[in-house]
């Protein structure tokens, strides 16, 4: 069992960046993929981004590639989505996920979210 917990959500200006954290609690968890998704509002759930367990090999939609950055402390049992030049259309609540491989990725552990608002 994997708990998730997300922070780091808020309101942003276009342009400005934010970092989000995901606390990831459970006996194994360093040993997960883990990943980020999003949902805006009438939208579907989209993946942003992954992470293997060792740190090596990371995954990024289109959408965010060169703009956001994911990253992982194993010994704090934390990813992180450190996300620069937002846009507008990155307004969304901000997943937090975790399954044993990357193609599970959506169904396995999820958290809460966070809000994630960019005003223009």
């Amino acid at each position: 069992q994997v708990q998730l917990a997300e922070s780091g959500g808020g309101l942003v200006q276009a342009g400005g960046s934010l970092r989000l954290s995901c606390a990831a609690s459970g006996r194994t968890a360093s040993s997960y993929v883990m990943g980020w998704f999003r949902q805006a509002p009438g939208k579907e759930r989209e993946f942003v981004a992954a992470i293997a367990w060792s740190g090596r090999s990371t995954y990024n939609s289109d959408s965010v590639k060169g703009r956001f950055t994911i990253s992982r402390d194993n010994a704090k049992n934390t990813v992180d989505l450190q996300m620069n030049t937002l846009k507008v259309e990155d307004t969304a609540v901000y997943y937090c996920a975790a399954s044993l491989t990357t193609a599970t990725l959506e169904r396995g552990y999820w958290g809460r979210g966070t809000q994630v608002t960019v005003s223009s």
